[in-house]
């Protein structure tokens, strides 16, 4: 492999001739191989670089003209576009479990900027520290990436993905408003409910985590950017945080602002907390729902058997003719790795030292896979699984006959005691409920006939 030699403060470093990076990346590549090819900075962590270098070097052109030229400049924000549009990905090769600062991604970021608009030039026009890194720290800009992708990933992937799936949840809601069946209550039967009822619960349990995630952007658009290295803005000039939250905001269609305390904004990670339990919730959701479509679909024979999902898969290896609610069983796990990833969220985010939380890559890491894996499971879920939910009628009014806590409907006409005597004999003696009723002389079977009607009950 050919290689050419960089230098930093500490002295030469061999680096592979064909990559854009520099002496401070290959030093933290060479010194942290701790999941080195799997645990590695997220795509969406380099694409927020791409972002907030651009929009430095715009916001330094403003304010610092003579040091920020317009060359300059445009080198910069060339090599940050080509970033951004995923070109260059190959040349950020930093895992995730580095300096908890993030440093060496901040100036594996500044190193190709650097490089790569030297080599657009044709000339030495960009240094990585001098001109890239201009009015900024790893310390501020690494808390800005976070919340950019943070940002970008819920609105660009999330909230989509959980939109449609309301949508599908709505239309099965106006579809089934005619069906009544059997409601459950500690896996018992309980009083009937319109199927369209049960989904609408679905839906709104999903509209309410919806509304949470949005309320958690507001904190995850204030920027740390021009805090610089502790909170004080040094050797940032006068007005930079707002130019750059302003020049931010244009590069992506969403309105971030400069956050009011800076010392807050370097070592408290609370807002990326907040927003990870909203995701938290939505996973809580999702399990809640995936359960309820496997049970109600289990069998085909010996279980609830009352919605039928569609049949995407075989199995079994051994058993012929069988599936699974394989969908369902993503959702769940996907929501066991949602609610570890709080877990590691919130103690990273307690980690906040004097002027620097130093848990910040893993914080990333954990937040955007939530973001990641809820946004692919509830599309694969919406369209595979329950876009394909069909009512089993038949099923649902057999049931519904069986159900015992149709007594419930007696309670004003004979009173809770008679009626629970009426369910224990139904029940003892497998008759039904009018038969035991009758039976015991609570009602005449004229009056019964008045007065019980289970659809009214929903």
């Amino acid at each position: 492999m050919k290689e050419r030699i960089e230098h930093d403060s500490m002295g030469e470093v061999r680096v592979p001739a064909d990559r854009y990076w520099g002496a401070q990346t290959e030093r933290s590549r060479q010194n942290f191989k701790i999941g080195a090819g799997h645990e590695m900075m997220p795509d969406e962590i380099i694409h927020a670089f791409g972002v907030l270098k651009k929009a430095a070097a715009l916001a330094n052109q403003v304010l610092r003209p003579q040091k920020m030229t317009e060359e300059k400049c445009r080198a910069i924000c060339a090599s940050c576009d080509e970033i951004i549009a995923g070109k260059l990905s190959d040349h950020f090769p930093l895992v995730v479990f580095q300096t908890g600062s993030g440093t060496q991604s901040n100036m594996n970021a500044n190193e190709v900027i650097a490089n790569r608009g030297n080599e657009l030039a044709g000339k030495q026009l960009l240094h990585p520290n001098d001109d890239v890194n201009m009015s900024q720290s790893s310390n501020d800009t690494y808390p800005t990436a976070l919340h950019i992708s943070a940002v970008l990933a819920i609105r660009d992937s999330l909230l989509p993905a959980l939109n449609r799936l309301i949508a599908t949840l709505l239309r099965l809601e106006q579809e089934n408003t005619d069906v009544i069946k059997s409601g459950r209550t500690h896996l018992q039967d309980a009083t009937p409910i319109r199927f369209s009822q049960e989904i609408s619960g679905w839906r709104s349990s999903l509209e309410i985590d919806r509304d949470m995630i949005l309320r958690s952007l507001d904190g995850l658009s204030a920027l740390a950017l021009g805090g610089t290295a502790v909170g004080t803005g040094l050797n940032a000039p006068q007005g930079f945080d707002g130019e750059v939250a302003k020049q931010i905001s244009a590069l992506t269609g969403h309105s971030f602002r400069t956050a009011e305390n800076k010392f807050h904004a370097l070592t408290s990670k609370n807002e990326i907390v907040f927003a990870h339990g909203a995701l938290k919730a939505l996973a809580a959701d999702l399990w809640k729902i995936a359960n309820d479509i496997r049970w109600l679909a289990s069998g085909p024979r010996n279980g609830l058997g009352e919605i039928m999902i569609p049949e995407n898969e075989p199995g079994s290896s051994i058993m012929p003719g069988k599936v699974n609610p394989t969908q369902c069983e993503a959702v769940t796990m996907v929501a066991v790795q949602v609610m570890g990833n709080d877990a590691a969220v919130g103690i990273a985010a307690s980690q906040g030292n004097f002027e620097l939380n130093v848990f910040m890559p893993v914080i990333a890491y954990n937040f955007l896979q939530s973001v990641r894996l809820l946004s692919q499971v509830i599309t694969s879920f919406d369209l595979h699984c329950v876009s394909g939910i069909v009512a089993n009628r038949q099923k649902m009014q057999e049931n519904l006959n069986q159900s015992l806590m149709l007594v419930t409907a007696l309670n004003p006409y004979i009173g809770y005691e008679n009626a629970a005597k009426t369910a224990k004999l139904a029940h003892a003696e497998n008759i039904t409920l009018r038969e035991a009723c009758i039976r015991l002389g609570f009602l005449t079977p004229e009056r019964f006939d008045e007065v019980f009607h289970p659809e009214e009950m929903v």
